[in-house]
């Protein structure tokens, strides 16, 4: 039927009662109009290698919608000056643009404007936690506590601090599914832990850390909690009030934003306590060649021209994942996640890396002797563009035995017809291969 999404011939078992029965497996809906959202995202109709583009790398960045696209170009085209203590006409403007966009973000996470601080990224974000709140406060004998799951921008930046300061590096071990050992991080837990930094949700194996959890018994030991929210800010409603973290960091270009920004939540009492990340302008009141008085925040870690074009762009893609809902987005995107794995268990020869319970759209698989780089090349040739490597997780890589693996990662405008396409084209790459 023209228009319908093309479901794949196959089969899920399930059992009932002890017998199995061979269902269909349906291909999930999502409660917005998914053909308009396609639409609002130009280069969905692209074309690669003459095939129209399947794009599952969501993980690594998201597409962009036209809403965001024309809010910046309105503000280089129309509103373009520099922000902050200009008395003209464009100053004033910018400066308005600005303040609204931290307002969005903020309000996106629950939290208050002068809670949340512009950074260029997660990266960023983590190296000045780390930096100006972390190292001045420990030494020799006191442990920071990380998992087994987390991305190199959340370990290199605490093992620095190791170097730097003598504190101990600790590590909380995942089991075979993936999900973190909470008996273990139960154990690790002391009154030496001064921070817990860990992911909300896993790049590599779409595991939902219960973060909620985390940050209770870090509070009862008197750690403060760093969440890393790069893969889940656009995938899941996140409340940091709710969450009880004293730091929420996450990245505008995994949101449907522009990259170069990101932001980060802290309670305005703990930027009071904390030193300045960078120095500059906009960052202070006085500067004599004898002291400087600094900024409130959180413009006291904004040094220098901010990305202003960024962070407007980030607050019409928020805009835009909140007006389908981040709760529809977020249930539709499991649904289709479920339909991808039961599509490569239905496969011979993949296995997947990570069967967490509480999961979301990230998904690593391998194929029987075939290099993942060899599969995403092949499977580019089809116009389907997925995320090989190790995707800066080596530790979680030697974890699970592997050097590397392919990765499909879902977004809101993914459908039912481009899992099966990926599908085909894994078939496709171990024909290819030669295997049955």
């Amino acid at each position: 039927m023209a228009g319908a999404i093309r479901i794949r011939n196959r089969k899920v078992m399930h059992q009932v009662h002890g017998m199995n029965t061979s269902l269909p497996k349906v291909a999930p809906k999502p409660q917005y109009d998914l053909a308009r959202v396609r639409q609002d995202f130009p280069i969905l109709s692209s074309k690669v290698r003459d095939q129209p583009l399947v794009y599952l790398d969501n993980a690594a960045t998201t597409q962009k919608p036209q809403s965001m696209l024309d809010a910046v170009a309105r503000y280089y085209s129309a509103e373009n000056s520099n922000v902050h203590r200009g008395v003209h006409y464009l100053s004033v403007l910018a400066t308005q643009r600005y303040e609204d966009a931290r307002k969005t973000v903020a309000r996106f996470l629950g939290a208050a404007p002068q809670e949340l601080v512009f950074v260029r990224g997660v990266t960023e974000a983590i190296n000045m936690i780390a930096q100006s709140f972390v190292r001045p406060r420990v030494g020799p004998g006191d442990e920071i506590l990380i998992s087994e799951m987390e991305h190199h921008s959340n370990i290199v930046p605490w093992q620095m601090i190791r170097e730097q300061t003598g504190a101990t590096l600790r590590v909380a071990p995942v089991n075979d599914r993936g999900e973190l050992r909470m008996d273990a991080f139960t154990e690790l837990l002391s009154e030496r832990t001064r921070i817990v930094s860990v992911v909300h949700i896993s790049n590599v194996t779409g595991t939902v850390n219960p973060v909620a959890e985390i940050t209770r018994l870090a509070h009862e030991v008197g750690a403060h909690v760093l969440l890393d929210g790069a893969q889940a800010a656009a995938h899941t409603p996140v409340n940091v009030k709710e969450l009880g973290c004293d730091f929420y960091v996450f990245s505008g270009h995994k949101t449907y934003g522009p990259t170069g920004i990101g932001a980060i939540y802290a309670p305005f009492a703990l930027w009071e306590e904390m030193p300045p990340y960078h120095g500059g302008g906009d960052m202070i009141r006085l500067v004599t060649f004898e002291r400087t008085t600094y900024n409130e925040p959180p413009y006291k870690f904004e040094a220098g021209t901010p990305n202003i074009a960024g962070a407007i762009g980030l607050a019409a893609a928020l805009e835009y994942v909140e007006a389908l809902g981040t709760l529809q987005v977020m249930r539709y995107e499991d649904e289709l996640t479920s339909y991808l794995l039961d599509g490569l268990r239905s496969l011979p020869g993949i296995r997947i890396i990570g069967e967490a319970e509480q999961r979301a759209g990230a998904v690593s698989f391998v194929l029987d002797s075939i290099h993942p780089h060899d599969v995403g090349t092949l499977l580019d040739q089809e116009g389907i563009a997925v995320r090989t490597g190790h995707h800066c997780a080596q530790p979680l890589m030697k974890r699970f035995g592997v050097p590397a693996t392919t990765r499909a990662s879902i977004g809101l405008y993914n459908t039912a017809e481009e899992i099966d396409r990926l599908l085909d084209g894994l078939t496709k790459v171990q024909e290819f291969f030669g295997h049955e």
